[in-house]
């Protein structure tokens, strides 16, 4: 009876193995992997900013605030790098036609940029985004004793003026051509005024710095170079007679970073950019 007890006990204990699968315990890394769905990334796991550089190709007028936006940019759109050349507005446009590396062509006009426009070199349409006004500067000790803007037009005075090309020199002959048409000017004021240029620099910015070397009595720059100088004297330029300067910018075509691009240019047309602009003496654009 002993036996028979036993017997059945050791089965008993058989059976019990085999129902736990008799296998050994599988490893911890064997095991699944937890479901990560739902579970949020690290931040090393975010998508890095891809750099982008963008070439900005502006009038010489407009070198300091460009400078100053080419900073503000660059500090609102991480992963940007603003690069700027600045020359004639002409000379820029002859470049780019070229194919110089620009992405943004910044005008001191509107026809340079329609130029682009029309054949076939940019992406868009113009945005004009500045104004500006012209005045008159003569070296801080004036030697000439420049008082009025038909003192240009004196014998002797030497004058500085930029090339026939130079979106300057096309507003500077307008008010030439607007005096000499207005009350009290000399006779023969607009040839007696060509007669006085001794020299025509590459951009407005040569020019400025003529004057302030006392490299010429008098100059017909924007507003803005003369705002810009410690070393120049200011002769005021009549409203009545004065020619408003309309800046514009286009996107050019060739640029491998359009969409930047055209972002770049609108921040600058826009409040961010305006403001820069208004604090180096720029006007709004002409409504």
């Amino acid at each position: 009876m002993r036996s028979r007890t036993a017997l059945a006990t050791l089965v008993a204990v058989l059976l019990a193995a085999c129902s736990t699968g008799g296998g050994p315990t599988p490893s911890p890394s064997a095991t699944a992997a937890p479901p990560t769905e739902g579970v949020p990334a690290s931040p090393s796991a975010e998508p890095s900013v891809e750099p982008v550089e963008l070439t900005v190709y502006g009038a010489a007028s407009l070198k300091g605030a460009l400078e100053a936006a080419k900073a503000a940019y660059e500090a609102d759109h991480p992963g940007m790098t603003v690069t700027l050349a600045t020359d004639s507005s002409s000379a820029l446009e002859t470049q780019i036609e070229q194919g110089a590396p620009a992405d943004v062509f910044l005008a001191a006009d509107t026809t340079n940029p329609q130029k682009l426009i029309d054949g076939g070199f940019a992406d868009g349409e113009a945005v004009v985004f500045a104004g500006n006004k012209l005045t008159i500067i003569a070296p801080t000790d004036n030697p000439a004793g420049l008082t009025s803007p038909f003192d240009l037009g004196k014998s002797g005075v030497q004058v500085v003026a930029a090339g026939d090309e130079v979106p300057i020199t096309k507003y500077a002959t307008q008010l030439v051509e607007n005096l000499a048409a207005s009350g009290g000017a000399p006779a023969d004021f607009a040839a007696a005024y060509a007669a006085n240029v001794v020299s025509k620099e590459d951009n407005v910015a040569a020019v400025r710095t003529k004057i302030e070397l006392g490299e010429g009595d008098g100059a017909i720059v924007y507003v803005t170079d003369a705002a810009a100088s410690d070393n120049v004297t200011v002769i005021e330029v009549p409203d009545d007679v004065n020619v408003p300067a309309s800046y514009a910018g286009v996107v050019v075509k060739a640029s491998e970073h359009v969409d930047a691009a055209e972002t770049f240019l609108e921040w600058f047309a826009g409040p961010d950019g305006q403001a820069i602009l208004a604090g180096f003496g720029f006007l709004p654009p002409a409504s």
